[in-house]
């Protein structure tokens, strides 16, 4: 695998990990009826979001020119990451408004 596919990957994976990690937070400072700090974490979620997308934009731009890479269980595993740090952002979102009008 080449190197700079590896670093796009393990770029897709420790930002979609982060990703999932503040939004993880964000729902236990709403639990306890932090707001402030739910919405920081959550606008960090986002931030680690758009860094794993660029991870991923990069790898994308570099199929559509053609130059394919071998899928690995890797290459899997980081979309995964990506794909449920984007599905636990929006969760977690709920979860606060719903602490929110409950509070």
């Amino acid at each position: 695998m080449e190197e700079q596919n590896l670093a796009a990957i393990m770029g897709l994976i420790i930002h979609g990990g982060d990703a999932k990690s503040n939004a993880m937070e964000a729902i236990q400072a709403a639990k306890e009826g932090n707001f402030v700090e739910a919405d920081e974490k959550i606008k960090q979620a986002e931030t680690a979001l758009t860094e794993a997308h660029h991870s991923q934009t990069g790898l994308l731009t570099k199929e559509a020119q053609g130059d394919h890479m071998e899928v690995t269980l890797l290459t899997v595993h980081s979309q995964d990451h990506l794909m449920t740090s984007i599905a636990f952002i929006d969760l977690a979102k709920e979860i606060i408004a719903v602490y929110k009008k409950i509070g």
